[in-house]
């Protein structure tokens, strides 16, 4: 496309549907969305609701835009379509083909389209989204967290180098420690609205047990909290091998997409995560490649991540074994994880005594 797509990835290779059909629904739910937002409200609400009525047709402005781009896509007349019509097309593409979506009582909306099929996955993706969290810090000068975890073994949470390396260090020996006045736990709640919870979804993190040299990659053991005294949940089933057909495969990540718009262009993020930002969230998209970098390899997705996803699953969306550990992205490129059935003979994912399936 034209313009450009955080995800890297068009119209035609998002969506199975036909692109008429697409635009149908965009257009479907507009024509909903715009008589549901001329009911009468009470007067005491009517200030608040103007705020959201503002970005409602904001949004609906550039998705008509977008209709109208799909529609000449779908006609071959790709070079009638106008900036503002490619601008909508990839919002589409993003809220539709590529969403975010928000995780809520352990749980996830319904969706239109192509994602409809998330509904057969429920089980298994809501055994995933039990056992990933957000990586929170004590002590830090600037942060109260960092990224996302995961549990992989009955003691073992995994997340990126880059996370643990904010409150960790080597200690000389060979290991590594705390910083002087720091600590960390995973909080596998966090989500949009939930109340405060009594700390039974809640694990310090105990001991930093190793940093990886070659990948980033951190394994951390956590316990219980004195304060929540909850068990940790049984770890995910972590992928011994490779799909057979790897590339363009659906997966799915679960995380806390933070804003950062240093990487990624604001408006795009707008598009995406409407200005919600910092709670747990359902990503899918599929995988794209299976790269050598360096000695070894790395698996690129098209899932909607942002910075906070730092450390969260790659899940397989067919058994929702975890495939990869999502490390970073780059904007209009894609996004990067670690292959982690290439290392089943690693010696600090054996120290971790990690769940391979």
């Amino acid at each position: 496309m034209r313009g450009g797509s955080p995800v890297a990835t068009g119209p035609e290779q998002v969506f199975k549907e036909d692109l008429l059909e697409v635009a149908a629904r965009v257009r479907k739910g507009l024509n909903a969305e715009i008589l549901e937002s001329a009911e009468e409200l009470p007067r005491e609400d009517e200030a608040a609701a103007q705020i959201g009525r503002a970005a409602r047709e904001e949004r609906a402005t550039v998705l008509e835009a977008g209709v109208r781009g799909l529609e000449k896509l779908a006609a071959g007349r790709t070079d009638e379509v106008d900036a503002d019509e490619y601008f909508g097309v990839e919002a589409i593409v993003l809220l539709e083909g590529r969403p975010a979506i928000l995780v809520q009582g352990q749980d996830f909306a319904s969706q239109p389209g192509d994602w409809a099929l998330l509904d057969g996955q429920r089980p298994g993706i809501r055994n995933s989204i039990e056992r990933v969290g957000r990586v929170e810090v004590s002590g830090h000068a600037e942060l109260d967290w960092l990224g996302t975890g995961f549990l992989v073994s009955p003691f073992a949470v995994m997340t990126n180098r880059h996370v643990a390396a904010e409150f960790s260090r080597a200690d000389g020996e060979g290991g590594f420690t705390f910083r002087q006045g720091m600590g960390a736990r995973l909080d596998t709640a966090e989500e949009l609205g939930a109340p405060a919870t009594d700390g039974s979804l809640e694990f310090e993190v105990t001991e930093v047990i190793g940093i990886h040299q070659d990948v980033d990659m951190a394994l951390l053991r956590v316990s219980p909290t004195a304060a929540g005294g909850g068990p940790l949940p049984a770890p995910l089933p972590v992928a011994a091998d490779a799909p057979p057909d790897l590339p363009g495969r659906p997966v799915y990540v679960v995380g806390y997409p933070a804003a950062d718009g240093r990487r990624n262009e604001p408006e795009a993020m707008r598009r995406i995560f409407m200005d919600i930002y910092n709670v747990k969230r359902l990503q899918p998209g599929t995988v794209t490649a299976l790269v050598p970098e360096g000695s070894g390899f790395t698996m690129t997705h098209d899932c909607s991540t942002l910075g906070g996803n730092s450390g969260s699953p790659v899940f397989d969306l067919a058994d929702h074994r975890v495939l990869g550990l999502h490390f970073g992205g780059r904007f209009r490129s894609g996004n990067y994880a670690v292959p982690l059935f290439h290392l089943t003979d690693d010696p600090l994912l054996r120290r971790a005594e990690v769940n391979w399936v």
